[in-house]
């Protein structure tokens, strides 16, 4: 369609009333030649006719009868030569309309890659005028051109990047934000992550004590340090004993292994009918410099018949594991033990990561065994303090806690 008129092109029109002249002349030739109409063929032909064709001794030769066309067209024998005017007609027809066509479509390519040529150069030409106008020299060489060039090029790139810059510059604070708050999360939960997988790797960082196999009914020589030895849990920690049971004296002594803790009716030392109760933490931030921070973070996994040793004054005590339970911080009388046994009683905070509970795992002195019948030591009553308003020993402080402690001055 032409878009200026709305019309058809000159050349399709003519294309197409050529088409329409070459089909109604081949269908005129059709309808009157005598092979392919649709009458019967006779032998007497109109004068006229006869007149416009030339004679053709095969179809002289023919039977006059009348027959169908299909049968005139089978015994008719092939013509190879052009008889009939408007065929010539037809064929000339056709053979102008494919040579104007091929003309016509040669010309556009011919015209297309012309243009093409053209815009290529003109393209060139146009570089080369701007490479000229940049050239501060006219007589530069062409390495200073091409430094030029290399100069304008990477000035572009330094512009597009300056532009990405500036378009995601505007998710900066975002992601300041974001990266402000999941590291305060990080700094405040970190030791929810790290506390479980702290309790199954050894909590003190010691090699394996290799005291596992030893007889428990034997009595075995102890080191001169007053420890703590777990072998499940390849525990091997130093244990502060007497010390006072105040809040700051406890966690100072904490950070340095595990606290002997006492109150009223749990005050007892090791070898003496009641109560030895030792805390150490169960969990702490990664970032703190206390190396006991996951020292009794596998202590669940004691179970009933589990092995605990004491070093205390040169002397090794044996435990065996009796049971566990969760009690609140609060509830030290929990801990109160009136019975006739040298029992102990190791705290710790649960669940990991947290100081919500407190977790106790008691056993039972089995090595020296205790002679009831005898006059065995008893804790002495003037080492006790007041269980009331009292609250056992918890983690470390978080994150919060210590900036709450900092800003109001009671750390």
């Amino acid at each position: 369609m032409n878009p200026d008129t709305g019309g058809r092109y000159s050349d399709e029109r003519q294309r197409q009333t050529a088409a329409e002249i070459a089909r109604k002349k081949v269908l005129s030739a059709y309808q009157h030649s005598p092979v392919f109409g649709s009458q019967p063929q006779t032998t007497q032909q109109p004068t006229t006719q006869t007149t416009q064709q030339p004679a053709q001794p095969v179809q002289s030769a023919q039977p006059q009868s009348t027959q169908p066309a299909a049968q005139t067209y089978r015994n008719t024998p092939i013509n190879t030569t052009i008889s009939n005017p408007d065929l010539q007609r037809y064929h000339s027809a056709w053979q102008n309309y494919y040579q104007k066509y091929y003309n016509d479509y040669y010309a556009n390519a011919a015209k297309n890659y012309i243009a093409s040529e053209r815009l290529k150069a003109e393209r060139l030409r146009k570089d080369q005028e701007r490479l000229n106008s940049e050239t501060l020299d006219p007589d530069s060489t062409d390495n200073e051109k091409i430094a030029k060039t290399l100069r304008e090029t990477i000035r572009e790139k330094a512009d597009s990047r300056f532009k990405l810059k500036k378009k995601h510059k505007k998710f900066l604070p975002i992601a300041a934000g974001v990266f402000t708050v999941l590291f305060i999360l990080f700094l405040q939960y970190n030791r929810l992550i790290f506390a479980p997988i702290m309790a199954y790797i050894a909590p003190g960082n010691t090699n394996d004590t290799g005291i596992s196999a030893i007889d428990p009914t034997v009595s075995t020589a102890a080191s001169d340090t007053n420890k703590l030895i777990i072998p499940k849990l390849n525990v091997d920690v130093p244990v502060h004993f007497g010390i006072n049971n105040d809040t700051k004296t406890i966690n100072n002594a904490m950070m340095n292994g595990v606290a002997h803790f006492m109150v009223s009716g749990a005050n007892a030392f090791p070898g003496q009918i009641g109560n030895t109760v030792i805390t150490g933490h169960s969990a702490g931030d990664i970032y703190s410099s206390n190396q006991y921070k996951f020292i009794f973070s596998g202590l669940e996994r004691l179970t009933e018949g589990d092995l605990v040793y004491i070093d205390y004054n040169k002397v090794r005590y044996t435990y065996k594991i009796t049971g566990s339970k969760t009690v609140e911080p609060d509830d030290v009388s929990s801990l109160v033990y009136t019975g006739d046994k040298a029992i102990l009683t190791l705290i710790t905070c649960w669940p990991l990561g947290t100081s919500r509970y407190r977790l106790l795992v008691q056993a039972e002195q089995i090595n020296p065994a205790i002679d009831t019948s005898s006059e065995a030591p008893k804790a002495d009553p003037s080492t006790t303090t007041d269980s009331n308003n009292q609250e056992m020993p918890k983690n470390e402080k978080s994150f919060f806690e210590n900036v709450w402690g900092f800003l109001t001055g009671s750390l």
